[in-house]
């Protein structure tokens, strides 16, 4: 079996008397999609700041990261040698057109011209951004401007892509366009790497998710799997919660798991006919009867109030 690419054995990051990660342990499989799932502030940036030393971890109790069997603190040349990394801001030039931006970051890798030339226009058609190769900065859109940070991170042709919620704020058209492009990645043995707070883009994309809440692992897994083996699969949301007694009482005894808010009830059961029979007996517009999503996982794993920290 190979080396895994990414090694976090219990890592512990203290900001003043903020605990950001404790105890956090997790591997990285080659050539796969590893998310990172939390609230904010729960601990998924500083996890990536540490594999690239953006922030360092704490000496005491003693932790290990590593990546590619280096570690960040030691060889952190080494890793970004081989890394991409795509940040949360698109953090471009706007003074420089595409090209020239791509430029200054192949002469950072020490790409020689001919060879960055060929790869940028490469990356630029991968991209669907071949016709924006001149263009200014402030021409391009929201989602042409998170392309291109995705392009400027592959010049160097890296074995790992750290991506920090890499389509926030972007249309489905553009979200849909980049997942299509990671999965291309991920097939021709790119590992990658995500912290993402869309759960329907864990889901498409990730073999393998991590739960982070107050900077420890609560959950983790195969998103298929953990939907199948820690939620109910139907799910009846009623938005008008003073119909909650009323429906609750039309199921049979222990078949159904109630979570409430100020403003809506969720019915959790295994029997889909059961919340059927409930919610054909409710006004349009009342209820939402759907399958679980991992959203529901997510949410059942670290709650769905607020805390301090957001």
């Amino acid at each position: 079996m190979a080396d895994p690419v990414i090694v976090f054995d219990n890592v512990h990051k203290s900001y003043r008397h903020v605990k950001a990660v404790d105890g956090i342990s997790f591997d990285v499989a080659p050539s796969t999609c590893f998310g990172l799932l939390g609230r904010n502030g729960a601990g998924k940036s500083t996890i990536m700041r540490l594999l690239y030393r953006k922030a360092e971890r704490d000496p005491a109790p003693p932790g290990r990261v590593a990546a590619f069997g280096f570690d960040p603190e030691r060889d952190e040349l080494e890793i970004k040698c081989r890394s991409g990394v795509v940040p949360q801001d698109d953090n471009l030039d706007e003074e420089l057109d595409v090209t020239q931006n791509l430029r200054v970051f192949a002469r950072l890798y020490g790409i020689p011209a001919k060879r960055a030339a060929s790869r940028i226009a490469e990356l630029l058609e991968f991209m669907e951004l071949g016709e924006k190769a001149r263009a200014s900065i402030r021409e391009l859109s929201g989602g042409m401007k998170r392309r291109l940070v995705i392009v400027r991170a592959l010049l160097n042709q890296p074995r790992l892509l750290i991506l920090d919620e890499p389509t926030t704020g972007l249309d489905p058209q553009v979200r849909h366009t980049i997942w299509d492009k990671l999965r291309q990645l991920k097939r021709g043995g790119l590992t990658i790497m995500l912290t993402t707070h869309y759960m329907e883009e864990a889901f498409q994309l990730c073999d393998d998710v991590l739960i982070i809440e107050n900077g420890k692992a609560v959950l983790r897994g195969n998103p298929k799997l953990l939907l199948a083996n820690h939620i109910e699969p139907y799910v009846l949301e009623l938005t008008d919660i003073t119909r909650a007694p009323q429906a609750i009482e039309r199921l049979p005894a222990g078949t159904a798991r109630i979570e409430q808010s100020d403003e809506s009830v969720r019915i959790y059961a295994t029997d889909y006919a059961a919340l059927k029979t409930v919610a054909d007996r409710l006004p349009p517009g009342d209820y939402h009867l759907r399958p679980s999503t991992l959203e529901d996982v997510f949410l059942k794993a670290t709650g769905r109030r607020l805390d301090a920290r957001q």
